[in-house]
């Protein structure tokens, strides 16, 4: 707890991320010692009286799902039972959220004829109706989380909190990456901190904010893989502005904070 416990209460700390989307990994030895790899972190909290502030928790790929759609259809794969139950348990009796990255983004690359972009990006727009729960969704992030939510719930441990650890929408990217342009990316995330300043649930958790932390503050110029990979950041590596999303209006009546790569608005 040496990277804790000297800038507590001074540095902001409310959670410890124990790795990344290790559930959907091939690494059955890291799956499997995720838990207790956790469990241990908590007990060290505990000793220095910090679990109170600092939840522990991992962050999620939407790929734990097997069903995403309608909302009220969400599931977990059945292959993931095992150790998903002994993770929700965790989070249930330590009061701490589940994490999930989503990305509406990818939706729209891989169907854009078929997913509206006004949906993915928060605009205004018809949005959809959950048939089963009559819930009215504006936009995919808020349908992508409860579908989580309700996939919780099915486990057993429906008062789980459910926060989005990672989203946002790419500046730039390969030819054939559609939707990965300035334009889309300004609209997406503005419209998000919009809705963070508004203090907004989803329509299934519509009295609980939504906590959710943008990807990224910078662009990652080495990163491989696609040219969306390198262009998540709302600044270049230099400090300069990727491009305005308008923080300046946002921050006069939000606070920001920095956390690595990622920017969590209050």
């Amino acid at each position: 707890m040496t990277n804790i416990k000297p800038y507590f209460p001074a540095t902001r700390i409310s959670g410890i991320a124990v790795g990344n989307e290790v559930f959907t990994s091939n690494d059955t030895a890291l799956t499997s010692s995720l838990v207790p790899a956790m469990v241990s972190i908590h007990a060290a909290l505990v000793q220095l009286g910090l679990d109170s502030y600092v939840h522990i928790s991992t962050a999620n790929s939407l790929a734990v799902l097997k069903n995403s759609y309608p909302p009220s259809f969400g599931s977990f794969r059945p292959e993931l039972a095992n150790l998903l139950l002994p993770f929700l348990q965790f989070l249930a009796e330590t009061n701490s959220p589940f994490w999930i990255n989503a990305y509406p983004y990818f939706a729209y690359k891989d169907d854009p004829n078929r997913v509206p972009l006004d949906y993915v990006l928060l605009n205004p727009n018809q949005g959809m109706v959950d048939p089963y729960t009559k819930l009215q969704y504006d936009n995919m992030l808020y349908a992508q989380v409860d579908a989580v939510v309700f996939a919780i719930a099915r486990m057993g441990y429906g008062n789980v909190e459910v926060r989005v650890s990672e989203t946002g929408w790419p500046s730039k990217g390969d030819p054939n990456e559609i939707g990965a342009n300035i334009e889309n990316a300004r609209a997406y995330n503005r419209n998000l901190l919009m809705r963070q300043m508004r203090n907004q649930g989803t329509p299934c958790r519509p009295n609980q904010r939504l906590e959710v932390y943008l990807f990224a503050l910078f662009n990652e110029d080495m990163k491989p893989g696609p040219t969306s990979e390198r262009n998540y950041g709302l600044y270049q590596p230099d400090l300069t502005m990727a491009y305005n999303v308008g923080l300046g209006t946002v921050t006069s009546t939000a606070s920001v904070t920095l956390v690595s790569s990622a920017t969590r608005v209050y």
